[in-house]
Formats: C-alpha cells, sequence, structure tokens
C-alpha cells in the first residue's frame, strides 16, 4: 500500500521515478484475449490524450469541485473522471485502487502506467494529486485515505465511486466474496464473438444459486460504498454539500439477462437502494447528495469478459457513429461534469434518481438499428458489418498496446513509479 502526492509546492523537474532498469522492447503476451503485461508509453499515450480532451473543454466561469476522492481511480470512468476534476476544474484529487508495480524483467499493470502518467503530467502542470494503491475494500486503505484527506485535501466535495473488482474480503468478516456473470431463474442463450477465434457462437449460461447471488451483491453492491461515505461522515471529512456518485449500467434488452436481470444487476439494484439511503443521510447532515450515474457501455476489461457484450460492442458504435454520437470515457466524464455536476441547480434525474449519460446511446433510433443488425451478424460478415476490429484495437489499448504514436520495436523504460 503505497500513499504519494505530488502537486503544488513540489518540484516540477521530475517526471518519473525509475530505479535504472535496462530498457526492454515490449510485445503484447495474451492469455486467451486477456493481456497479461502492458506497455508504460502506450500508456502514457492514453492519458495525455485524455487530458487534452479537457484542457479548455469547461465552459468560461463554471465553477467544479475543488477536493475530490475517486475511489476506483487507475482505469476507464475512474481514470476519466479524475482527469476530468484534475484539468477541468484543477481540483486536488485523491485516487485509490489497487494495481501491481512493476518488478524485475515484469510490466507492472496497465492501471499502474496510468497512474505514473497522470502524476508525472500533474506535476507538470502544478496540480495536486495522492494515490493510495491498496485494496480499497479494507479498513486500512481506508483509514489511510482518511489520513491522506485530513492532512493535505479536506474537506471533500466530491467523491466518485468506480470501483471494479471480481472478489471481496469482507474486512470485518473475513469472508471472501467472489462475483459471478449468471442469470437468475433460468438458463439464457444468445449470440456472441468468441473473442479467442474471432467467431460468432451461441452462448449458454446456466442460472446463478442464492450464494452466487448475494456474493456477487457484497462485491459489486452498495455495501463498501456506504462505509466508505460514512467513515468520511464521521470523521468530519465531508464539505458542506458534498456529493457522491457510483457508477452503474442498464443497456439494452438483449444483454438484460445477464446484465440488469442477472446477478450484476441484483448488485447494480442493491447500488441504487444505498443511494437513496446515502442522499438521505448526506442532505440530513451536510445539504448533500448522492447519485447513481448510468453511463454508456464502452470497452473495459470488465466488460470484455460478460457475455454477449463484445458483440454488442461491435455492432454499437457502428450505428452511434453513423449518427455523431458516440462517446468514449473521457468524453461521457467531461459531459458528467459540464451538463450535470456543474451546470449550476440540481442536475437532472430520471424517476429513479438516476443521471442518465447513457441517453444517447438509449435512444430508440440507435436501439433499433442495434436490433435490426443482430440478428444478421455471423462470423462470416463480423469485420464488415461491425467494428470488431476496432473492439480488439480498444480493448488491446487499455494495455498499451496499438496506441497511435507508439514504437513497439523501441526499448523503453518499464520500471516507473509516480
Amino acid at each position: 500500500m503505497v500513499f504519494s502526492p505530488c502537486g503544488q509546492g513540489r518540484s516540477l523537474a521530475l517526471t518519473y521515478r525509475t530505479l535504472n532498469m535496462p530498457l526492454q522492447i515490449i510485445k503484447r503476451r495474451s492469455r486467451g484475449f486477456i493481456c497479461v503485461n502492458a506497455h508504460p508509453e502506450g500508456c502514457r499515450r492514453n492519458v495525455e490524450r485524455w487530458v487534452a480532451g479537457m484542457r479548455g473543454k469547461i465552459p468560461a466561469g463554471q465553477a467544479g469541485p475543488r477536493n475530490v476522492l475517486v475511489i476506483g481511480a487507475s482505469t476507464g470512468y475512474g481514470l476519466a473522471s479524475r482527469i476530468a476534476a484534475a484539468w477541468g476544474y484543477d481540483a486536488k484529487t485523491l485516487g485509490v485502487f489497487f494495481e501491481r508495480p512493476p518488478e524485475g524483467d515484469k510490466t507492472a499493470t496497465a492501471g499502474h502506467y496510468n497512474t505514473v502518467a497522470f502524476h508525472s503530467l500533474a506535476r507538470k502542470d502544478g496540480l495536486f494529486a495522492a494515490s493510495i494503491n491498496g485494496d480499497a475494500f479494507s479498513d486500512e486503505v481506508k483509514r489511510d485515505a482518511l489520513d491522506g484527506l485530513r492532512k493535505q485535501m479536506a474537506p471533500v466535495d466530491l467523491v466518485i465511486y468506480s470501483l471494479a473488482s471480481p472478489k471481496r474480503t469482507d474486512p470485518r468478516t473475513g469472508q471472501v466474496h467472489n462475483s459471478t456473470l449468471k442469470p437468475i431463474g433460468q438458463a439464457f442463450t444468445n449470440r456472441t464473438i468468441e473473442l479467442d477465434s474471432g467467431k460468432v457462437v451461441s452462448v449458454t449460461l446456466q442460472p446463478a444459486n442464492e450464494n452466487e447471488i448475494a456474493d456477487t451483491v457484497a462485491v459489486m453492491g452498495g455495501d463498501d460504498w456506504r462505509r466508505w461515505i460514512e467513515m468520511l461522515l464521521a470523521e468530519k471529512l465531508l464539505a458542506e454539500g458534498a456529493r457522491t456518485l457510483a457508477y452503474s449500467y442498464i443497456g439494452p434488452e438483449i444483454t438484460w439477462p445477464i446484465y440488469r436481470d442477472g446477478t450484476i444487476g441484483q448488485a447494480k439494484k442493491d447500488l441504487e437502494r444505498v443511494a437513496t439511503e446515502l442522499d438521505a443521510t448526506l442532505a440530513k447532515n451536510l445539504g448533500g447528495h448522492a447519485w447513481i450515474s448510468v453511463n454508456k457501455a464502452v470497452v473495459t476489461q470488465a466488460s470484455a469478459a460478460i457475455p454477449v457484450v463484445p458483440l454488442y460492442l461491435s455492432v454499437l458504435p457502428v450505428v452511434m457513429r453513423g449518427k455523431e454520437l458516440d462517446e468514449g470515457p473521457l468524453e461521457q466524464m467531461r459531459r458528467l461534469f459540464t451538463d450535470f455536476l456543474c451546470a449550476g441547480g440540481p442536475p437532472k434525474v430520471d424517476e429513479a434518481r438516476r443521471l442518465r449519460l447513457d441517453d444517447r446511446e438509449m435512444r430508440s433510433d440507435v436501439q433499433a438499428e442495434v436490433a435490426a443488425l443482430w440478428p444478421q451478424i455471423t462470423t462470416e460478415n463480423l469485420q464488415s458489418m461491425t467494428d470488431f476490429a476496432g473492439f480488439q484495437r480498444e480493448f488491446r489499448g487499455l494495455f498499451g498496446f496499438e496506441v497511435d504514436g507508439v514504437d513497439y520495436d523501441q526499448p523503453t523504460e518499464t520500471d516507473l513509479h509516480w
């Protein structure tokens, strides 16, 4: 576990801290379709692109958060949120995540290199940033975060919960919970892409039992989010009017048996229930709020593992780009801040008090076109009718590979630290 600050009042000359290990030529290595290594230069380029996507994009005079805690801050929507707060509104940020550092000739995880790049750019631009690498479910990491906030940043006016993990050890019981991706009640059969072979195949998933449902809720539901907020509140580390968000997804009907109505869906329902409880607590104590932000489907390490979703994420961009509606994680989070959190006045919510960043994805014309294309896709026409090639490129890009501007034949430093 590491707590590392950088920013105002510190030397801006040091870009990376290295231990002068020999440079390596890093080629992508995979186990199945999953990348088991990462390229630091590719990760740096990705973060630089997102930072550039925030500079100068905030409406003039728009005020934003000053002190932001992001739980799950090293990849995807969590990283995009942290970048939006820092480079959009000059906010101090504390990021919490669990990533593997480099060891010998083994590369670090992509999230580690993303954070190295984040800190390097923050130092360069005079922004305060601190990070904790450890198990966010643990009480120890929570205490370290509270100590860091108290000394460096308090009071916090925005807490973003964007944690994605396959398992959780409850620090109070010691029980290990493992999440599952299964339907509930009956088996589910649909089409997906076999990512190793690139074939369109039929997949059948058997229903979850009660223990699997409960475990998935324990990992992906709202219990840990509640514990974070309750600890921050008890330690008086939340500002007046403090707000907190947790990220969720609903998706189209073709994914509902495995997502909205499956084990993950039960966890997301628990997340929404906790949001309502936290909203009441924050409103009473600080005049604050808690919301769920329902975001658009994007390529992530987690989404690629969900059956049916890879095919959906190969079709959806074709339709949305055709209508000039497509957004990546950074564009989504930029819109979350500018149009919902910082627009002045209460944000627009749906009937369940959710912020709907998936509004463009779920437009009736978009979903009608996706539904029309869905049954037509075969292994033979997958490349021509969908953007599966783009899905593959974007997935590999998460690990720093196939990123524009990177020469993968050149050696690079891998032992990087923030």
